[in-house]
């Protein structure tokens, strides 16, 4: 194969990666009814006037499975940091103690649990629909490069190639899913 269509076949490998990394990171977003800091992590808090996300001024811990606790850096912080987290929308309810923000997440309900598993399910179809693009680039690359005078039968194989990295890389967004989902129903 050419050098351009290895290029071509890599940028898409990469590009599909990533769209996997992204969706493991949503997928970390989307709690279980387990207390864990991540939970917290598209909170941004108006710090000084810019939007600053709550990791970078403040501590967040998980004591034990039901409690989240958002220690501040800074006294002043209290109120901002317990507004942005009503903001966020994340169903939970912060409670401030003067000294920290104590946050009860609550035991999900069988809907909240569907609800959840929905929420899933739209982030892998995104993630899938991205990987997707990723092929039709390539392989509209791949045609630049018959086009360019690449021989035939060198693009039909990268082609291929790439819809097994497409199938491979959907296969691998189906499992996180699965995985996702039992987590999520698990009582």
């Amino acid at each position: 194969m050419t050098e351009e269509i290895n290029f071509i076949l890599d940028s898409a490998k990469e590009a599909m990666v990533g769209s996997v990394a992204h969706l493991e990171k949503e997928f970390l977003n989307i709690r279980a009814g387990k207390a864990s800091p991540q939970m917290l992590g598209g909170v941004f808090v108006d710090y000084y006037g810019s939007q600053t996300p709550l990791s970078q001024v403040a501590n967040i811990n998980a004591p034990d499975a039901r409690t989240l606790t958002v220690t501040p850096w800074e006294k002043n912080m209290l109120h901002p940091i317990e507004k942005a987290i009503m903001i966020a929308n994340l169903g939970l309810n912060p409670m401030n103690n003067g000294d920290n923000i104590i946050i009860n997440i609550p035991a999900l309900t069988e809907e909240r649990r569907r609800d959840l598993v929905k929420q899933a399910k739209a982030e892998a179809e995104d993630a899938k629909i991205g990987i997707r693009n990723h092929r039709k680039d390539a392989n509209s690359d791949i045609k630049k490069e018959e086009k360019d005078g690449t021989a035939e039968d060198i693009c039909k194989k990268a082609e291929e190639d790439v819809q097994k990295l497409t199938d491979s890389f959907i296969k691998k967004i189906d499992e996180l899913l699965a995985i996702k989902e039992a987590e999520i129903m698990k009582v």
